[in-house]
């Protein structure tokens, strides 16, 4: 990456103004990846005018312009898919395989799909509703969006932030986590390689109370996107209410991965060790309460047990490596409480609950984790923990499983496993959450939406969907009698 400062605002690289630095560490190891200069609300400010200049001459391009603009950037990207890859993998921990199999080819697709979607916005044609007016329905830009990532897929969670806003003629500032910027930078660089005009695209690096709460609270933004923990999102909201801002969240998730009595045994017991321990469980959609029909429970159980036990925990840079640290000694820190807690609560560890010791004490890991006998009112049931821990519980009827299914405040993503067609349609139908996977967890395509129920936010990401997020319906009404004096005109002034 350039050395010359980790803001990038008006299509170029320049420095912090705060006099801070940050250092990005590689999880793994906690050596020193990149130092980072640390934006100030000055910053942002500049970012945010940069943008809104920008936002004229973007929005008024033609929408074959922002799609060549965007099939160019996907060739940007893949240009150098794995340094992407090598540097998201260092930053955040991720095995390589991880980032060059799923992250960077997931964003480049998600790309590749808003080059074509942009072409593709459209409005109510005309039509007449009265007898003297021709409706029109305009969809538009909104203008400047602010938006804040996290940390857990830094690339895509850039990728799905910025794309459809610019799509739809948005001009954005991104404020990617302090802990993993370093990937949105180099997208912020390959934008302008690809021809998309300067100021359109703008990352700023910063603390999120200070550079994250002077994006949100900047009059000159008109929409914000937030994904992270719900917590932080209500306080997301809070700042945008001030100034009256559309807001888009995507928070926090509690997956139910519910396994019917029917269900391939093999094919769930794969499932749920790949669904809780993709990205070290780091993952908002990831299966975290396994609810077991009780004759296939202890079956299930065992097989998970013996197939967590098989994950090879490693260097994430070596291809062989299965699953890598967690982002962070803090992240480390919150997972390892979570669990030491549910002991004393009652709760039994079958597999996982520690942090490995040898040559893997030097970075932030955690081994995957297999709890049972824990309450379903318990933390560990209900909270969000975001490492790899799979909790699993039996059930007994139908009723009872879907009951503790949507037992939870959260509403983002669940899976349902079973043979059976009446069961799965009966279970995506009532399971209340943004996404239910029949008989796997996890996959994501460009063309579905992505986005949550409950305390998990509301707004979606992906798809043709999200434009209904990222752009404002205009109605214009043209009479057509050429009449001066309306029948109307009475209730104002004058008889018939």
């Amino acid at each position: 990456m350039s050395g010359q400062g980790h803001q990038y605002i008006d299509g170029r690289h320049r420095p912090g103004t705060s006099g801070e630095s940050h250092e990005v560490l590689n999880p793994a190891t906690g050596e020193i990846v990149a130092h980072v200069d640390v934006a100030s609300a000055s910053d942002v400010h500049d970012a945010v005018v940069a943008a809104g200049r920008a936002h004229s001459e973007w929005s008024g391009a033609t929408p074959g312009d922002r799609a060549t603009a965007l099939i160019a950037l996907a060739a940007a990207m893949s240009d150098r898919a794995e340094e992407y890859a090598q540097v998201e993998t260092a930053q955040a921990g991720k095995p390589i395989k991880l980032t060059r199999e799923f992250d960077v080819p997931g964003a480049i697709d998600n790309v590749s799909f808003y080059s074509g979607a942009a072409r593709n916005l459209e409005g109510r044609a005309s039509g007449e509703y009265d007898s003297s007016h021709t409706s029109i329905v305009r969809r538009e830009s909104v203008g400047v969006v602010g938006s804040i990532a996290p940390w857990n897929y830094p690339l895509q969670m850039a990728v799905w932030k910025v794309l459809p806003a610019i799509a739809a003629g948005n001009t954005i500032v991104l404020k990617p986590a302090e802990i993993t910027p370093l990937t949105s930078v180099m997208l912020a660089e390959d934008c302008t390689r690809a021809g998309i005009p300067d100021g359109v695209v703008n990352v700023i690096c910063g603390r999120g109370r200070v550079a994250g709460e002077a994006l949100l609270a900047h009059p000159g933004v008109r929409m914000v996107s937030f994904t992270g923990s719900t917590p932080v999102g209500q306080r997301v909201m809070e700042i945008a209410a001030q100034t009256v801002k559309r807001v888009h969240l995507e928070l926090g998730g509690k997956a139910p991965f519910l396994v019917f009595d029917d269900a391939d045994l093999e094919a769930a017991i794969h499932g749920a060790v790949a669904g809780a321990l993709i990205n070290s469980g780091q993952d908002c959609t990831a299966a975290t309460r396994a609810y077991i029909q009780r004759p296939l429970y202890d079956a299930f159980v065992s097989g998970v047990a013996d197939l967590m036990a098989a994950v090879r925990l490693g260097d994430p840079t070596d291809p062989s490596t299965d699953q890598g640290p967690l982002v962070s000694r803090v992240q480390q820190a919150s997972v390892a409480g979570y669990i030491d807690r549910a002991r004393a609560a009652g709760a039994r560890v079958l597999v996982g609950g520690r942090a490995p010791g040898g040559d893997l004490a030097a970075g932030a890991y955690y081994e995957p984790t297999l709890v049972v006998d824990a309450a379903q009112d318990s933390e560990i049931v209900q909270q969000e923990l975001f490492g790899p821990v799979l909790v699993a519980l039996p059930f007994d009827s139908d009723d009872e499983g879907l009951r503790l299914a949507n037992d939870s405040p959260f509403g983002l993503a669940a899976s349902a496993w079973t043979r059976d067609v009446l069961r799965s349609m009966r279970a995506s139908r009532e399971i209340a959450a943004g996404c239910v996977w029949i008989n796997d967890h996890i996959p994501i395509v460009s063309e579905m939406p992505h986005g949550g129920f409950k305390a998990s936010g509301f707004g979606k990401d992906m798809s043709q969907y999200s434009f209904d997020e990222y752009t404002q319906i205009k109605h214009v009404s043209i009479e057509i009698s050429g009449v001066a004096r309306k029948d109307w005109h009475r209730t104002i002034f004058g008889d018939r």
